[in-house]
């Protein structure tokens, strides 16, 4: 297999979690390396997912969760409602 971008970005997701065949993994592994424009995709990528777990890992005060939910909660059934 030789990957191309496009190809490669189809796999992203699998390639990051290890569980493509270990050929397909290499290959694309090995197209990675050497394209600049798929290295910054998959950083970004990666980058991405670290700030995500950051800004998800803050606890909001019991008061503002609460009024979250209660707006959320809202605007569903005014959404249902429809």
């Amino acid at each position: 297999m030789s990957p191309t971008c496009q190809s490669g970005v189809e796999l992203l997701m699998d390639y990051l979690e290890g569980v493509l065949a270990p050929d397909v993994h290499a290959a694309l592994g090995q197209h990675v390396s050497g394209c600049a424009r798929c290295s910054a995709f998959v950083a970004s990528y990666l980058e991405t997912r670290r700030v995500v777990r950051e800004v998800t890992a803050v606890t909001w005060p019991e008061d503002r969760q609460a009024a979250l939910q209660e707006f959320l909660r809202s605007r569903t059934n005014a959404f249902r409602r429809r």
